[in-house]
């Protein structure tokens, strides 16, 4: 959820509404949830960031400092529940093609995002959802705190 305006232009509304829905949100289905994966002993936690909480992006400055705000709450929130078996986790998509993208970004504006990327091609939501099976899985059972960049190479974080 965005509200794009460049910083000093932008509305207190909405740098509150852009922050409590990408971060308070994040918070609050946390909370909701890790008590019965802290009962359980066990349990999965994955996180949705953004490349521009990585990088930033002018006229988005709440829009990145609520993803960025995932990030670090995604690593703190690791130090908390690994101790209970709990695994805590971000994926940062790149420029994904789906179905709502595609209506609303004319075909010759996609293509030349597409050039930015490396890769020379927009992620798919099943290259998310494989990153997130990798989260879920046994195979990651020793791997909190992280964050897996899927963006064909748009953003190389050292």
């Amino acid at each position: 959820m965005t509200r794009d305006n460049l910083a000093l232009l932008l509305k207190d509304e909405d740098w509150d509404q852009v922050l409590d829905t990408n971060l308070g949100a994040a918070f609050r289905l946390t909370r909701a949830c890790a008590r019965a994966m802290l009962k359980a002993r066990r349990g999965r936690i994955i996180n949705i960031g953004s490349v521009v909480g990585s990088a930033g992006n002018a006229g988005q400055a709440n829009y990145a400092a609520a993803k960025a705000g995932v990030l670090g709450y995604t690593r703190s929130l690791a130090q908390d529940l690994a101790p209970y078996g709990v695994t805590v986790n971000c994926i940062v998509p790149g420029l994904i093609m789906h179905e709502g993208l595609r209506g609303a970004i004319p075909d010759k504006f996609f293509a030349n995002l597409e050039k930015d990327v490396p890769m020379k091609r927009a992620g798919k939501p099943e290259e998310i959802a494989e990153a997130a099976a990798f989260f879920m899985s046994e195979g990651s059972s020793y791997v909190t705190g992280q964050t897996m960049h899927v963006n064909g190479g748009l953003l190389m974080p050292g």
